[in-house]
């Protein structure tokens, strides 16, 4: 099976961090393809996008400013079937990604993403303040898994979403205060 491509580019305000496609995401080349994934939902519910979006128009969001990576490429049942090694080698090319493209933030879609990705041993929900950013210039905020698994309130799982958009809407975009 195919890994998903990424959908990065140059000056995106996000870029989601799965730790690796579904078997499903693998099957159609789509991020969040698994309809028991929450992903798109919350992302609309949250006011991250002005409309519910389908897994196959994740390259649609370029056009919002919102990218897609994975710490792994390889799909898989899931995360428990991802080796050490390929933790190892994701979490390099995932800093290298993040430094070529350098966006304004990096959303780990999970704990487990990010303690894997900064080889931390936990993270609070929200912006990772008062620590280094792997990524000198990339804040780095972690969000729960949009996993059906995942037993969060789905209220709760939306409201922390909600302050990613919050976020983003705050900072002024660098290029506002040039003449179009």
């Amino acid at each position: 099976m195919n890994p998903v491509e990424d959908h990065m580019d140059y000056g995106l305000q996000i870029v989601f961090i799965g730790f690796n496609p579904s078997l499903r995401s693998g099957e159609v080349g789509h991020h969040y393809a698994n309809p028991r994934n929450n992903f798109w939902r919350i992302l609309y519910r949250s006011g991250l996008t002005p409309r519910l979006y389908d897994a196959s128009e994740d390259g649609d969001l370029l056009k919002l400013g919102y990218g897609f990576t994975n710490i792994v490429a390889r799909p898989t049942r899931g995360a428990e079937d991802i080796t050490r090694e390929e933790y190892g080698e994701g979490r390099e090319l995932l800093r290298a990604k993040l430094a070529e493209y350098r966006p304004q933030i990096a959303c780990f879609v999970g704990k487990g993403v990010y303690t894997e990705f900064s080889r931390r041993t936990k993270a609070n929900w929200g912006f990772q303040e008062g620590m280094d950013p792997v990524v000198d210039g990339v804040r780095e905020f972690v969000a729960p898994s949009s996993s059906g698994l995942v037993r969060m309130a789905m209220d709760e799982i939306i409201g922390i979403y909600r302050r990613l958009n919050e976020a983003t809407r705050e900072r002024p975009d660098p290029e506002s205060d040039f003449p179009g």
